[in-house]
């Protein structure tokens, strides 16, 4: 009994855990294209990076002042440049995911990323040398065929847009798989909290120039907006705060299932 009752609250955890990434990423992406598109906030690369600087202050609030996990510390610099890498592939996925928004509906982009699941599998066959069950690869057809079609006959079609969001596919399954290792090797076992507050600060560091180098004075902008509309500044913050809750729930999703499981639910 008491196995079977600890079956049952793992997998309710695991429901629970996936609904909280449902919710916080609908609220993201819908808060995202509304900022980007709508409101008129052109600057995908410098919300990225809110999102970034969030997900490093609550991270370390949650591990370091309130401790609601043990601190860990990166054990080689091996392990810090998987790290690394992997904050750089995040940040091409969301920067591009982002800048897909400007040009393509939700709806769209949405259709796009079902195509995730094959990417996560290519990537795990290459990566980690694992084969899934044959059954699994040809349930993918159908979903790469579907897009294929849909992409042919989208009245909002923009081949711009469309380049960036396959690449933001690709990048966010890349992303999955690298994160998947980064929570299950023995070597190199961080749990989620922990590698979200080792990724995010490189993520920012890498987001920095490339908003001052590529986003002329978003910065005096984004101030001069604010002056004129302080529902900016509010629309930023909760924007960034869901961020950390998407990325947080991301990696917990990750590690109580696996890289492709995670995709496919997408």
């Amino acid at each position: 009994m008491k196995a079977g009752t600890g079956t049952g609250t793992g997998q309710w955890f695991t429901i629970g855990l996936v609904s909280s990434w449902y919710a916080s990423n609908i609220g993201v992406l819908l808060l995202n294209k509304y900022l980007l598109s709508n409101y008129g906030f052109k600057y995908p690369i410098f919300l990225t990076m809110c999102h970034m600087t969030a997900c490093s202050l609550l991270s370390y609030i949650a591990i370091v002042w309130m401790k609601t996990v043990p601190l860990q510390t990166i054990r080689s610099r091996a392990q810090f440049m998987k790290i690394s890498v992997l904050s750089l592939v995040f940040c091409a996925s969301v920067v591009s995911g982002n800048v897909s928004l400007r040009y393509l509906p939700v709806s769209f982009t949405q259709a796009v990323g079902a195509t995730t699941p094959f990417f996560t599998a290519v990537f795990a066959y290459i990566m980690t040398v694992k084969r899934e069950a044959w059954l699994t690869y040809l349930t993918l057809v159908p979903v790469v065929t579907g897009v294929v079609i849909a992409s042919g006959g989208e009245p909002s079609f923009h081949l711009f847009g469309f380049i960036m969001c396959i690449g933001a596919t690709a990048a966010r399954a890349l992303k999955s798989v690298l994160q998947g290792i980064l929570l299950s090797s023995d070597g190199e076992k961080l749990n989620s909290m922990n590698l979200l507050l080792y990724m995010a600060p490189v993520a920012v560091v890498i987001l920095l120039p490339a908003t001052l180098l590529m986003e002329d004075n978003v910065v005096g902008i984004t101030i001069a907006l604010a002056r004129k509309d302080v529902n900016v500044v509010w629309y930023l913050l909760f924007n960034s705060a869901m961020a950390y809750c998407v990325n947080l729930t991301n990696f917990l999703v990750t590690k109580h299932t696996s890289a492709l499981t995670l995709q496919v639910w997408m």
